[in-house]
C-alpha cells in the first residue's frame, strides 16, 4: 500500500481573533476561523462569489506566533493537513469537526509582514 497525501493550502482572512490555550502537558494550541472566497462568472455573465469557512489549529511555536501576530481580518496563507475529530456530546450524540492542522503560516498583510519577518528571522526561522 502506497503513501497517501493530505495537504491543504489556503489564503484567506481571519474571521475572529485567535484563541490560545495550553494542554495539560504545557503545549500551546491556537485556533481560529479562516474565510476563503472564490469568484466566478456564470454562463449568463453574472459574477458570483462564495466563501468557505475553515477551522484552523496550530500547535507549539506556530500556535504562539499565530496568537501573537494575527487578529480578526488578518490576511494569511496557511498550509497544513485536514483532520477530523470525533466525540460524543452530553446527549450521547456523535459529533464531528474537520479542521486544518497548520504546519506553516505566512502573514500577507503588508504592514505587519515586515515586523513579522524581522522577528521570525531572529527567533524562529519558520516563515
Amino acid at each position: 500500500m502506497g503513501r497517501g497525501l493530505n495537504k491543504v493550502m489556503l489564503i484567506g482572512n481571519l474571521g475572529s481573533d485567535p484563541e490560545m490555550r495550553y494542554t495539560p502537558s504545557g503545549r500551546a494550541v491556537t485556533t481560529f476561523s479562516l474565510a476563503s472566497s472564490r469568484s466566478w462568472m456564470t454562463s449568463t455573465g453574472e459574477r458570483r462569489e462564495a466563501t468557505e469557512w475553515f477551522n484552523v489549529v496550530a500547535w507549539g511555536n506556530l500556535a504562539e506566533i499565530c496568537n501573537q501576530y494575527l487578529k480578526k481580518g488578518s490576511k494569511v496563507y496557511v498550509e497544513g493537513r485536514l483532520q477530523t475529530r470525533r466525540w460524543d456530546n452530553a446527549e450521547g450524540q456523535r459529533c464531528y469537526r474537520t479542521e486544518v492542522v497548520a504546519s506553516e503560516m505566512i502573514m500577507l498583510d503588508k504592514r505587519e509582514r515586515v515586523a513579522d519577518e524581522v522577528e521570525a528571522s531572529d527567533d524562529y526561522n519558520m516563515f
